[in-house]
């Protein structure tokens, strides 16, 4: 239902104003005056009692008396009044609504249900959508429609604008219009009740009319449906993010200002990495990327060619692009002959290209031909300084006019960075008529072409196929989950090291041999049978880092030395902290820590999203999301290292080089497993591994903190990311008696997942993709097999080739619209496994998937001649129908009235 009622806000052909005004200063009179002058072509109707008109435009006394039910209606009037204008809207048959009162929260009514439950309550009953409340309103440039209270309209353009902040809308929208810069939607969200911004990213991630999506975010409150929403968008344009609440002030604010929950501000960073989109820290950054994405092409590399007329440009630009991870293009022997000709002896020779402070147009010009004409650049940045000959705009003119000229305009990024004020003031505004990217300094320009850089990375990072994890090392859930449930029973709130132990090593993850006594005599006696050296540590649940309180002693050599140790180690405990419970002592062998590195691994419980593991250095002072790298399970080998990068690029986690230090391999191993245990252990609140002693392949937990949730949580809501459904895999034997393993897709699966496409006859191809068509490349393969199953699913068949390798038999895959109103299924097997019974399993897969997920539809389409599929379907219960022009058959299933089926 909701993305169709969007197509009422997104496209309206009428708009009611409920308390429209002739008063100026009146919400009601700006919304009027606004819609009447953005060139809306469909009608305007204000609402009132009080006027016959409304700034010349017929009113009407009530919503009643409309002569057409409007597609959006603004609200214009006091939080008290919205409920009863609500419900007589959504009864009038209204679909969609703006609600720009505040407060509406906070006030109650006579029973004490808050206006907004009341209003949404209203809302809801007749299927009537809202933004708001707190709304700003919404510009649509290009139907020319202003419905917003902003004191200025907005330029049309490919650029959609969501924020929860109105002030930033008025802000943003200011800027824009200064540079020229146009957007396909404004939206102010508001409050976000009902319309929020997984709903908004779905929209602008399918609309034909936008390109790139910036989001101004104070809070996210549906984690899972945000970062499905966020990622599908992503895949088709550049998202862009700008969120308050960097510092933990900011958030306290952030959540006065919409309400929200304050999270983490690092766990945010990682959320919005993960879904591919770009973070930017500041408004003036946000403007230069939007300066970027209104005029650029793809990037098809990273490389950078500069032109300058001063060394000194050309220098600060270098530093802050080799600074942020960028590289300078190598300009080949043939380019460098050619602008020989064309530059003075002085030149620089080489990248940057610094053609002398006295250089005029045709200097310039001819520079940059030949930098375009050249396979050694992907982007250019031209920089200007004032210079005596005063010929700014001049060269300004003549650049625009190579750029458009050249044969690689739409292939070649190009930016420019005129420095000063008047003069170069009037040559930005050329190039920015002309399309080109301009920005004010050459750090700037940098700044914005590394956003280019970033998004480019981040899609191929969600594109990289992880390897799997070595066979050897166990995820064994049922035994971990055993022994956190009956810690639980016991009333354990924290597990320490000696009873962490077995839930860890079920997961492959090896602690250093230790064991629990009550007192020094206990101590000895475990000593004498491990033997020496030994480390001792308090055991008390009032004391988080023991060091703190000097309840650590190492190196322990002898009877005595324990004796002493835990006479010392008591006593001081009882100094620092009088009430503190001594439950008894841990003894541990002594790690052998020559050569090797002290690195800290912890999960937090961010309270927006969820689970959330940091990597770092550790210390008694640490902050996991100050101090460590972020990420978000689940987890693979190619995320988990993507984690290390981040960490060692940041400085979070630093390489000494030791002879036994960091090795990628075991450290995404070690990574890839906690998040194993996080998804599949909900008993656990948090965990943290300090410090974890990392000895190239050989990688030891030393001291273990596991804390408990009271009670079992509902696994899939905490979870921001739904993991890979374990529990869907089966065995399944065929009609020739084949064993096969039905499962869901897997990223790791991408190689075998070509195999199978590729081993599909031309027939079978033809069928499949609805005609002729040539091999996957990797980007649309990994499409397929990097799924998010919060919103798709495919199911594949394996088996063991001859090789004891699996291959792939057959795949059956299906999307939902985002609503969950109708799941359409393809579905494909190979040809030597035809007429086996292999189809039929996989399609009563997805039909019993579908009918858990409570899904009310199931189609599909497929071809005449693939008349097999249609009564494999009329089989199974589909309704069969032939549509004779479109040449296709059409397979449609209720899934609430069919009878699951039986397997």
């Amino acid at each position: 239902m909701s993305q169709r009622t969007l197509h009422s806000l997104f496209k309206p052909t009428s708009v009611a104003i409920i308390g429209a005004s002739n008063s100026e200063k009146r919400a009601g009179n700006v919304l009027m005056k606004n819609l009447l002058s953005s060139g809306f072509s469909g009608p305007i109707m204000p609402v009132t009692p009080k006027y016959r008109a409304v700034m010349g435009v017929l009113a009407y006394p009530n919503i009643e008396a409309l002569p057409i039910k409007p597609d959006l209606a603004v609200i214009c009037t006091r939080a008290s009044r919205v409920p009863a204008i609500v419900e007589t809207l959504a009864q009038f048959g209204c679909k969609v609504a703006i609600i720009m009162a505040s407060g509406m929260a906070q006030e109650v009514n006579d029973d004490g249900v808050s206006l907004l439950d009341l209003a949404m309550q209203h809302a809801k009953r007749y299927g009537m959508r809202i933004l708001g409340p707190n709304s700003l309103g919404i510009l649509l440039p290009p139907l020319g429609l202003n419905a917003s209270l902003a004191h200025a309209s907005a330029l049309s353009g490919k650029i959609a604008f969501v924020s929860q902040s109105a002030a930033i809308c008025t802000t943003v929208l200011d800027w824009a219009n200064n540079k020229g810069i146009g957007f396909s939607s404004f939206i102010s969200l508001g409050d976000g009740t009902d319309i929020n911004f997984d709903e908004l990213l779905d929209y602008l991630g399918r609309d034909s009319r936008t390109s790139a999506i910036m989001l101004y975010i104070d809070s996210v409150n549906e984690k899972r449906h945000f970062l499905s929403a966020a990622r599908a968008a992503s895949r088709n344009k550049p998202i862009l993010v700008i969120k308050s609440g960097r510092s933990a002030e900011g958030v306290r604010a952030a959540k006065q200002h919409t309400g929200g929950i304050g999270g983490n501000d690092a766990v945010y960073e990682a959320a919005f990495r993960r879904a591919g989109m770009l973070r930017v820290n500041d408004l003036i950054e946000l403007f230069a990327a939007v300066e970027s994405l209104a005029h650029s092409n793809p990037l098809q590399g990273e490389r950078l060619g500069i032109i300058s007329n001063g060394g000194g440009p050309a220098v600060l630009a270098v530093d802050e692009l080799i600074l942020r991870g960028g590289k300078l293009a190598e300009l080949s022997q043939e380019t460098l002959a050619k602008l020989n000709v064309v530059l003075p002896t002085t030149w620089s020779k080489q990248n940057p290209v610094d053609i002398i402070g006295d250089a005029d147009a045709s200097r310039y010009a001819n520079a940059l031909n030949i930098l375009m004409d050249s396979e050694e650049l992907d982007a250019i940045l031209v920089l200007h300084s004032p210079s005596a000959l005063g010929e700014s705009v001049e060269i300004a003119d003549a650049l625009v006019k190579v750029i458009h000229a050249h044969p690689k305009k739409n292939r070649l990024n190009i930016l420019t960075n005129w420095s000063g004020e008047d003069s170069a003031y009037q040559a930005r505004k050329r190039f920015t008529k002309g399309g080109i990217s301009t920005y004010r300094t050459p750090e700037g320009a940098v700044g914005a072409f590394m956003h280019m850089v970033e998004y480019r990375r981040n899609q191929k990072l969600l594109q990289e196929v992880p390897q799997s994890i070595p066979d050897n090392i166990p995820t064994d859930s049922q035994t971990a989950r055993k022994l956190l449930q009956a810690a639980q029973a016991k009333g354990k709130a924290v597990l320490e090291t000696h009873e962490a132990s077995p839930i860890l090593r079920a997961y492959g993850l090896n602690t250093i041999d230790t064991w629990f006594v009550k007192d020094a005599d206990e101590a000895v006696a475990i000593a004498n049978e491990a033997g020496y050296p030994l480390a001792l540590k308090v055991q008390s649940p009032n004391i988080l880092h023991k060091s703190d309180v000097h309840g650590v002693m190492l190196n322990l050599t002898s009877m005595e030395d324990i004796r002493h140790a835990a006479n010392a180690i008591t006593q001081r405990v009882h100094q620092a902290n009088p009430d503190a419970i001594i439950e008894g002592m841990i003894v541990q062998k002594m790690a052998l820590t020559a050569g090797a590195q002290e690195i800290r691994v912890a999960v937090i419980n961010d309270p927006v999203f969820g689970p959330a593991i940091c990597l770092g250095e550790g210390g008694s002072e640490w902050d996991p999301t100050r101090d460590a790298a972020v990420a978000l399970p689940p987890l693979n080998m190619a995320l988990a290292r993507y984690m290390v990068i981040q960490a060692l690029k940041t400085h979070k986690l630093k390489d000494r080089h030791l002879p036994l230090g960091l090795d990628m391999n075991a450290l995404c191993v070690m990574l890839t497993q906690i998040s194993h245990i996080i998804i599949d252990c909900p008993e656990i609140a948090s965990l943290d591994l300090n410090p974890v002693l990392a000895a190239g392949e050989n990688i030891t937990l030393l001291d273990v903190n596991i804390r408990l949730h009271d009670a079992n949580t509902d696994n899939p809501s905490r979870l921001a990311i739904m993991p890979y459904p374990k529990e869907l895999e089966e065995f399944a034997e065929l009609k020739n008696g084949l064993k096969v393993m039905l499962r869901p897709i897997l990223p790791e699966d991408e190689p075998k997942h070509l195999a199978f496409d590729n081993s599909l006859s031309d027939e079978d191809r033809y069928k499949r993709y609805f005609g002729v068509r040539s091999k996957m490349t990797h980007e649309e393969m990994a499409v397929l097999t990097q799924i998010d199953y919060a919103r798709e699913m495919a199911f594949i068949a394996t088996a063991k080739g001859p090789d004891g390798d699996d291959i792939t038999l057959g795949a059956v895959r299906a999307s939902i619209d985002p609503d969950n109103t109708e799941a359409e299924f393809a579905m494909a097997v190979r040809g030597d496994h035809q007429g086996i019974g292999l189809g039929k399993l996989l399609l009563e897969k997805l039909i019993k998937y579908y009918q858990a997920n409570d899904t009310p539809v199931l189609t599909g389409f497929t071809m005449f001649e693939n008349r097999n599929m249609a009564s494999l379907a009329k089989n199974l219960g589909f309704k069969v129908t032939f549509d004779m022009e479109e040449h296709l058959i059409k397979m449609h299933m209720d899934l609430k009235s069919n009878n699951p089926v039986s397997s």
